[in-house]
């Protein structure tokens, strides 16, 4: 379909989000089933090949609480992440909070405009001038800050990927994104601006299925599943399955994975 005019990301977002893993020769087929029903995404439209970075730095307590909570299965857990969108990324970054409770996902997003925004984390005290944001937006900027300092989170992780992205033209919220050439490097201070040559490409072959390493992502409204995303699911007889960017890149960066006797053991630090 043609693009239309594209509603900005809301500030809460509740939505189920569906991972599957996928060879990358699957992108085309999908990506013209998904054009009937939708459009490249405003970023998509603006990159070359329809492929723009997005880069994450993810925050975590210093025993990787968050972490641990993955690893565990635990049904109720949260991230918390900063994004900014570009090889060369400038403000406005994004604070985010994604929390995942059972099959449902639910986003806290704010963005941040003033050069000093991270002082507001490291400079007790240190308070920024409403940047004319939405309530709602400042009401996540306060919830970041005190789970900021409820947990002690800091910088821990910046991830890096492509990203092709289709929004659904006939529903009121759906997505379709594919993630592609995933990166990572440590990162202890709020930077959301990659250097390529700090960057540690993902090893496919402890990440990813033989052969499957694109990283396809389905969302939408927990209140309507669209029938177009059922039949593409069932056309393309895809399989879900968990996948986690900051549980990947922890694993390769810090060694999360122990090798004894050809098997492998999860471990934290």
């Amino acid at each position: 379909m043609g693009s239309h005019k594209q509603k900005a990301i809301p500030a809460l977002l509740e939505r189920y989000e569906l991972k599957f893993l996928i060879p990358t020769e699957m992108i085309d087929p999908i990506s013209k089933f998904a054009s009937v029903y939708c459009s490249l995404d405003k970023y998509a439209l603006d990159a070359p090949n329809g492929y723009y970075r997005v880069n994450s730095i993810y925050l975590d307590s210093p025993e990787y609480l968050f972490l641990r909570r993955r690893l565990e299965g635990v049904q109720n857990r949260f991230n918390m992440r900063v994004r900014s969108y570009g090889d060369h990324p400038e403000l406005p970054y994004f604070l985010e909070i994604k929390q995942k409770t059972g099959g449902v996902a639910r986003k806290y997003r704010a963005a941040v405009t003033d050069k000093d925004w991270s002082k507001v984390y490291t400079e007790p005290g240190f308070e920024l001038e409403s940047d004319g944001g939405s309530g709602k937006e400042e009401i996540n900027k306060k919830l970041f800050e005190r789970m900021l300092y409820t947990y002690n989170a800091a910088p821990k992780i910046l991830t890096q990927y492509l990203r092709k992205a289709w929004i659904s033209d006939v529903d009121e919220y759906a997505r379709i994104t594919f993630d592609v050439d995933l990166r990572f490097r440590q990162e202890n201070e709020y930077r959301p601006v990659p250097s390529h040559g700090e960057m540690v490409s993902c090893d496919h072959t402890l990440a990813f299925d033989p052969g499957c390493a694109v990283v396809l992502e389905l969302k939408c409204y927990t209140s309507r599943v669209p029938l177009w995303m059922i039949d593409l699911i069932r056309f393309f007889n895809l399989e879900r399955r968990s996948f986690s960017k900051y549980l990947t890149g922890a694993s390769e960066l810090m060694v999360l994975h122990r090798y004894d006797d050809d098997s492998r053991v999860s471990a934290i630090l």
